[in-house]
């Protein structure tokens, strides 16, 4: 284990047990802190962030994922509203779910604590290091970043103007933290920091998702890439659909739940795929399409190999299939999704609780598009990550997510026979 690694892990493992004590309104200071000094402080991440862009350019990096990368005033001051909702929600820790009382007098009650340190893993999203800390001091957890080497200046600048708004707020010191050395080795140590690391969220792509999965020796919580679908029903409102089409692949395709695919009813083909053909080379998207889709379009588009059905593009690219129907929807959904966000258009009432039922996702959308699986849309402030398994957490992970129980027992002098 690295020196920075086993420095930083006895202080958040340290901070962790401090931070149980912490009283909520210090902690809401903090986030208060936080937030404003985001705003006060916005042009010395924009010149961190400014060196990472640069970086990226030189090194070949799609426009897409620069995207991704880059932080603006405005996006600055769209997270520090987030730090803002995350201080406005309420404290889950110490707060008592329910009591009961045995038939041997004992009381007995299920109370929320926090999980202690947990650890992040992450590629190129430097509003994730905010995200998660923030997340992290609500639930009185400590945290360990680890960002990826494109946004290493942007995290060091964010993570120094938040610890120093949390800890004069009164926040123990070592409570988060970001990884420095972003070398792969450090990852997989990072991994396998068992005594140290309570619960690991890896954040990023399926090749990260994967080595996570295959490498941690501590607990983890998998979030998988977004191969998002948009299925468009024979029966439906063409313009919402255009409209929903739209906004899911094209307002910022580089993000988990741009939408990737589209499948399209073979009821309305031949007037919707022209209409929706037209409406994303416009935007500049690449179409990728099987043969039933190409013969309703007279231009010019990719033709589709099975692969693109399992691609998360994270671009101006989007894979188009026309189907026979809602059932050949859901068989293909279940078949190539990362099971994180799906939608369907329709005005049929049947149907779109037949998607509902069937099709296994974390998110699943009736007439609205799939951008909006989001822990701020969802009212949860920011997120920590976007859970695509079924023990423990699903769908957008906020405060809930990020804490566990433990049962408190009174009694007056009980003992077992």
């Amino acid at each position: 284990m690295t020196d920075e690694l086993l420095q930083k892990g006895m202080a958040a493992r340290e901070a962790a047990f401090s931070m149980a004590a912490v009283t909520t309104a210090v902690k809401d200071a903090a986030l208060a802190s936080i937030a404003d000094a985001l705003g006060e402080r916005a042009d010395e991440i924009i010149a961190a962030n400014k060196i990472d862009i640069e970086n990226a350019k030189n090194s070949g990096t799609r426009q897409a994922m620069i995207d991704r990368l880059t932080l603006t005033r405005e996006r600055i001051a769209g997270i520090a509203d987030g730090v803002r909702q995350v201080k406005s929600l309420a404290d889950p820790i110490g707060s008592v779910e329910k009591m009961w009382t045995r038939p041997n007098g004992l009381l007995i009650g299920r109370k929320i604590v926090p999980m202690g340190v947990i650890a992040i893993i992450y590629e190129a999203r430097p509003n994730v290091t905010v995200d998660a800390a923030a997340l992290c001091l609500k639930t009185s957890n400590a945290c360990i970043l680890r960002g990826g080497s494109d946004a290493i200046n942007s995290n060091k600048a964010i993570m120094r103007v938040m610890q120093e708004a949390a800890y004069a707020a009164g926040i123990p010191e070592g409570a988060m933290c970001v990884i420095e050395d972003t070398s792969r080795e450090t990852s997989t140590e990072l991994m396998r920091m068992n005594g140290y690391v309570d619960m690991l969220i890896p954040r990023g792509g399926k090749g990260l998702i994967k080595s996570v999965v295959e490498n941690a020796t501590v607990p983890v919580v998998e979030t998988a890439a977004g191969n998002c679908h948009v299925y468009v029903d024979g029966e439906c409102d063409m313009d919402m659909a255009e409209k929903i089409v739209m906004n899911a692949k094209v307002q910022r395709p580089s993000v988990c739940n741009a939408a990737e695919t589209l499948l399209v009813d073979e009821a309305i083909a031949e007037k919707f795929v022209p209409r929706i053909f037209d409406a994303l080379k416009a935007a500049n998207v690449e179409i990728r399409a099987d043969k039933r889709s190409k013969k309703y379009y007279s231009g010019a588009v990719t033709d589709a190999a099975d692969e693109d059905y399992y691609t998360e593009y994270n671009d101006y690219i989007i894979a188009v299939k026309v189907v026979s129907g809602v059932d050949e929807a859901i068989a293909h959904i279940n078949k190539y999704n990362t099971k994180h966000s799906e939608a369907i258009v329709t005005t049929n009432y049947n149907r779109a609780q037949k998607f509902l039922n069937e099709v296994d996702a974390a998110a699943v959308y009736v007439n609205a598009s799939t951008r909006f699986t989001d822990g701020f849309e969802f009212g949860f402030g920011a997120e920590i990550g976007i859970s695509t398994q079924k023990m423990h957490a699903r769908g957008p992970m906020g405060l809930d997510a990020l804490t566990s129980v433990k049962y408190i027992i009174y009694g007056d002098g009980q003992t077992r026979e």
